[in-house]
C-alpha cells in the first residue's frame, strides 16, 4: 500500500510553477523564476511597509488605491510605478538613523524610515501623511507560538513567512465565478500545478526542490481579495463565492501558510515532494 501511495504521488508531478514576492506590504507583487529562502520569508518579501502618522501599518483593506502602486525589480533595485510616476528604491541603501515604533496587527516593532524623500513621494500620491519604513533582517517578530515549528520569525507579512496555493484550487474557484479572478488577488508566494483542488489545506511536511517546508495553518481571507489589482476597485467577489463552500469557524480559507525548516533556494519547475506517513 505504501509503495502504491508513493507511486501515485510521483505520477501526479506536483510542480512549483510561480514564485512571488511583495517587497512593500500591500503594493504590487513581482514574479520571479528563483528566490532565496530565508527564515522570515523569501528574499525581499515584505521587508518594507507604509505606516501612518501613528506608526500603524497601511494596507489595501482601508486604502484600496494602494493596489495601483506596481513594483518591478531590475539589476538589484526596485522601481515603484504609480500613474506614470516612478520611484527607485535600492534594497541595501543606507537608511535614516531614526528608529520608529510601528504597529502591524497586534505586533509592535522597531523599523527604520527609508528616507524622507520616499515618504513624501508616497504621502503626496496617497493624499495622507505616511512613511515608508524598512524592517531590518535582524529585527525580531515571532510567528504565533501556536503554529511555529522552531520558533520562526516572520517579516511584515500578515502572520507567516510563506503562503502556497494550488492552481487547481484557483481553477475550481473560477469555475464557480461569473468573472474569473487571477492568483494575485490572494498574494501567494508559491503556486503549484498537478494537485487536487484545496489539497494544500492538508499538507504538513513537504519539500519544494531541496527545501523543507511545514504547513502550519490554512490562510483566512479578508476583503483585500475583493479589490481588483488592476483598477483598485472593491467588489464582492471572490469572497462571496468562497464563503459558500470554504467557510468554517466564521472564517473563509484559501491557501496554506508555511514555515521553512531550512533555507536555500527555490526555482520554478522544482518538484514538490510530500511526506507520506
Amino acid at each position: 500500500m505504501l509503495a502504491k501511495k508513493q507511486a501515485e504521488k510521483f505520477m501526479r508531478q506536483l510542480r512549483l510553477t510561480q514564485i512571488w514576492i511583495y517587497p512593500i506590504k500591500s503594493l504590487g507583487g513581482i514574479s520571479l523564476s528563483a528566490s532565496e529562502v530565508f527564515e522570515k520569508g523569501l528574499e525581499h518579501d515584505r521587508r518594507w511597509m507604509l505606516v501612518d502618522e501613528n506608526g500603524k501599518f497601511l494596507t489595501q483593506r482601508l486604502h484600496p488605491e494602494m493596489a495601483l502602486f506596481k513594483v518591478t525589480m531590475d539589476k538589484g533595485q526596485f522601481t515603484i510605478h504609480y500613474k506614470g510616476d516612478s520611484l527607485t528604491m535600492i534594497p541595501n541603501a543606507p537608511l535614516t538613523a531614526d528608529l520608529l515604533n510601528v504597529q502591524i496587527w497586534d505586533d509592535n516593532l522597531s523599523a527604520v524610515e527609508v528616507s524622507k524623500g520616499h515618504s513624501d513621494w508616497f504621502s503626496q500620491r496617497l493624499g495622507l501623511s505616511c512613511k515608508l519604513v524598512s524592517f531590518p533582517e535582524e529585527n525580531t517578530r515571532p510567528v504565533d507560538p501556536r503554529y511555529n515549528v522552531n520558533d520562526e520569525q516572520v517579516s511584515l507579512a500578515d502572520g507567516y513567512p510563506f503562503l502556497i496555493i494550488g492552481q487547481s484550487s484557483l481553477d475550481d474557484l473560477n469555475a464557480r465565478l461569473d468573472n474569473p479572478v487571477t492568483i494575485n488577488r490572494f498574494r501567494p508566494n508559491f503556486v503549484f500545478t498537478g494537485g487536487e483542488p484545496y489539497e494544500e489545506d492538508t499538507w504538513r511536511d513537504f519539500k519544494i526542490g531541496e527545501v523543507n517546508f511545514v504547513g502550519v495553518k490554512p490562510c483566512a481571507r479578508c476583503i483585500l481579495t475583493t479589490i481588483d489589482p488592476v483598477t483598485g476597485e472593491k467588489g464582492q467577489e471572490p469572497l462571496r463565492t468562497l464563503s459558500g463552500y470554504r467557510r468554517r469557524d466564521n472564517k473563509i480559507y484559501f491557501g496554506q501558510n508555511l514555515v521553512a525548516t531550512d533555507h536555500t533556494q527555490v526555482n520554478t519547475g522544482d518538484i514538490i515532494s510530500l511526506k507520506i506517513d
